[in-house]
């Protein structure tokens, strides 16, 4: 089941994509139920399936905007250097005792066809294509093997990054928050229909160019060891997001180096989601 978050003329909603069309959920669930992150937590994801069945659509697509897929999580987790290509590129050691872990902020993504927005104090921002999970289920102290259970699926990310930024003096967090620079969606797919821990493909494309291509099982530390490693320093509750790091290819890398710049489109394609796509504007430029 795909499940997508966004916003029509006359309210923010969440809803079911079936094709080109879209089950409104917060319609069919009511107020007690506003948003994707309240149906995760109270654990509503098989009677959305149920109500989905043979059930007329609502809207099409093109007639909603996209939100990030979970637009008020409690917290987005992210990974740094998960893949030894991308710490083999960077020149960094090759192996790790443990994952490196940074946050993002709700307001610094946005949802599928948004404008990611390079911000005016830079211009060196720079594309991330990451598989994104969506927590289902509360816990502390997750076992590995138990850590899959507390999936309620998986999406895409575009982790964008402002690399002077995060660079300036070795605190990430910095270029990785500036508002509008990550992108999440299309929707997430839930775990039943694709299982976390099935081999995916991963590939960033940059105005139809590749740029990034990866497998998910080059992880250094796959989802049940970053959850259990992330559950033992805080408590993950529904609607959670881990972002599960990029591959090799990022622009800061290349000779020469790569940027997204305005007038852009950028594309994360994750084999079994889709393809979340987004334009690139510069802060303050016309038209």
């Amino acid at each position: 089941m795909k499940l997508m978050s966004y916003v029509t003329p006359q309210r923010a909603s969440f809803g079911v994509v079936q094709g080109g069309h879209v089950i409104d959920m917060g319609l069919r669930l009511g107020a007690g139920c506003p948003d994707l992150k309240s149906a995760i937590a109270q654990g509503l994801l098989p009677r959305i399936a149920a109500l989905a069945d043979n059930a007329p659509a609502d809207f099409r697509l093109d007639e909603v905007v996209a939100l990030p897929v979970i637009p008020n999580p409690n917290r987005i987790l992210c990974v740094g250097l998960n893949y030894v290509a991308h710490r083999a590129e960077g020149s960094h050691k090759t192996e790790a005792a443990a994952p490196t872990i940074f946050l993002r902020l709700p307001e610094s993504q946005v949802g599928h066809g948004r404008p990611l927005v390079c911000p005016r104090e830079s211009d060196q921002f720079d594309f991330e294509a990451e598989l994104a999970v969506v927590i289902g289920k509360a816990g502390r102290r997750i076992a590995k093997e138990n850590a899959l259970a507390h999936v309620a699926g998986i999406s895409a990310y575009n982790d964008g990054s402002v690399r002077d930024w995060q660079l300036l003096m070795g605190q990430w967090a910095p270029g990785k928050n500036f508002p509008a620079t990550g992108a999440f969606g299309p929707w997430m797919v839930t775990a039943d229909e694709l299982p976390p821990d099935r081999v995916l493909s991963l590939v960033c494309r940059l105005n139809g160019q590749e740029m990034q291509r990866t497998t998910t099982d080059l992880m250094m530390f796959g989802i049940p060891e970053l959850i259990a490693f992330v559950s033992t320093f805080t408590t993950l509750e529904p609607g959670d997001v881990l972002v599960t790091g990029t591959p090799g290819g990022v622009g800061l890398r290349r000779d020469p180096q790569v940027w997204m710049k305005h007038g852009d489109v950028v594309e994360i394609e994750l084999e079994g989601v889709g393809v979340l796509r987004n334009p690139v504007v510069k802060e303050g430029a016309a038209g």
